[in-house]
């Protein structure tokens, strides 16, 4: 018996420490990093200090137009303090930026919100490749990356786009997105009134 235990202590000595330090990942707009909620309660619950952390994000991203969704990675230690990972804003705000568009399709595969060109994709994809996760990737694997997002939000990609024609769509468009917003104060107004 006392072997077995002069061997587990010997062996808890040998054992590295496990790392059991919390991730937070969220995306919070460019310069507008404040301590309310969302972020103050998920902040707090990790024992960061929400005030000095708010401080740091806006310095950051002082330099980036504000409202801007970033991708955030913060790492919190044991001692407090943290590591803060600030990535390229996502893809799908790209696209919709490129396409000049606020929302995406309502039934992306079925109907058409935008379209951009491949020379959109491109530079998109060039963008995109700073991020972390994205560094090692060749580009041509993220501008499929980026098709294959473009068709969920409902963005068709071209290879030449005349710019009178897409305005006309655009103005067509704005019809239809009316349309779809009266619909659905309708079935919220039905639903109200079933729950009533």
């Amino acid at each position: 018996m006392s072997k077995s235990v002069a061997r587990l202590k010997s062996m808890k000595k040998v054992a590295d420490k496990v790392d059991h330090s919390s991730k937070l990942r969220t995306n919070i707009p460019a310069g507008m990093a404040a301590a309310g909620p969302p972020l103050g309660p998920m902040l707090g619950q990790r024992n960061i200090n929400i005030a000095a952390f708010c401080k740091d994000f806006n310095e950051r991203t002082a330099n980036i137009k504000p409202g801007i969704p970033l991708p955030t990675r913060v790492k919190v230690n044991s001692d407090r303090s943290y590591q803060l990972t600030i990535h390229q804003p996502p893809a799908t705000y790209f696209l919709k930026q490129a396409a000049g568009v606020s929302r995406g399709a309502m039934l992306p595969v079925r109907e058409t919100c935008g379209k951009i060109t491949l020379k959109h994709i491109y530079e998109i994809a060039k963008i995109k490749s700073q991020d972390p996760p994205l560094e090692w990737r060749p580009l041509q694997e993220i501008c499929t990356m980026l098709i294959a997002t473009a068709r969920t939000c409902g963005i068709e990609v071209v290879r030449d786009l005349d710019a009178k024609e897409y305005g006309e769509f655009l103005e067509e468009r704005k019809q239809v997105i009316e349309e779809q917003k009266k619909m659905l104060q309708e079935k919220r107004e039905a639903k109200m009134l079933r729950t009533a």
